[in-house]
């Protein structure tokens, strides 16, 4: 009798790297301090992006974990000059009645730190934007459908990996998140099952550049971690 579960084909653990105790402290600590120059920018010089430096960091972002491994995400990657105007347009339109009057006064307050407001230029200044989509669901060769689990977490970590590699490779980046983003579909010839999650700006920062003080204050580890040690028992 057949099983009806066989067990997966296998192989060996590819590539995997164990350091010693203290180069492990160090390589953690050195990942860290690179990712502390990280700052969302908003001014962008607009000088070309290696098309190369961008498929890198893309295929670095592919390799994130993935509910079932269906890696329900596409990156539509933005450069036209036209394009982007239509894309600025567009999320300016939505940002002008966010900010006068879709948003809640706390939203807005939140955001008054960082000086934001509905003009958005660095959509057309900067030489790239990168489309993020969450895949509702895949389509096989034979055009029937098959559901996709863990979408909005796959989604998160990929697009986490990819900022990370974008900023490993001297870019800076912004994630633009106009609510609604539906015009996006349209724009970057997306079908209607996939919702855009975030429009990523990628480029060098303008000389010159400001960021917010705000933007750069995040919290002690005490602030975001805790440690759960010992059973049960032991921490009543």
């Amino acid at each position: 009798m057949n099983d009806p579960h066989p067990l997966p084909p296998l192989e060996p653990l590819p590539a995997y790297r164990e350091y010693p105790k203290a180069e492990m402290i160090e390589r953690a600590r050195w990942f860290h301090a690179d990712l502390v120059r990280r700052r969302t920018v908003r001014d962008y010089d607009d000088r070309e992006v290696p098309r190369e430096v961008i498929e890198e960091c893309l295929l670095a972002a592919g390799t994130a974990p993935s509910g079932a491994n269906q890696q329900p995400w596409h990156f539509a990657v933005i450069t036209s000059a036209a394009q982007k105007r239509r894309i600025r347009e567009a999320a300016e339109e939505e940002e002008r009645a966010f900010y006068s009057g879709r948003a809640p006064q706390e939203w807005l307050d939140a955001l008054a730190p960082l000086g934001t407001d509905p003009n958005k230029p660095f959509l057309e200044e900067a030489p790239v934007l990168i489309a993020i989509f969450a895949q509702k669901y895949g389509v096989r060769p034979d055009g029937s459908r098959y559901s996709h689990y863990y979408v909005p977490e796959s989604v998160g970590i990929a697009t986490g990996l990819l900022i990370a590699a974008l900023h490993h490779a001297g870019l800076a980046t912004l994630t633009h998140t106009p609510s609604p983003m539906t015009f996006l579909n349209a724009l970057c010839g997306r079908p209607s099952s996939e919702k855009p999650t975030i429009l990523l700006v990628v480029g060098y920062p303008k000389p010159g550049c400001e960021v917010p003080v705000h933007g750069g204050i995040k919290k002690p580890l005490e602030g975001i971690a805790s440690w759960i040690e010992g059973d049960a028992d032991e921490r009543r």
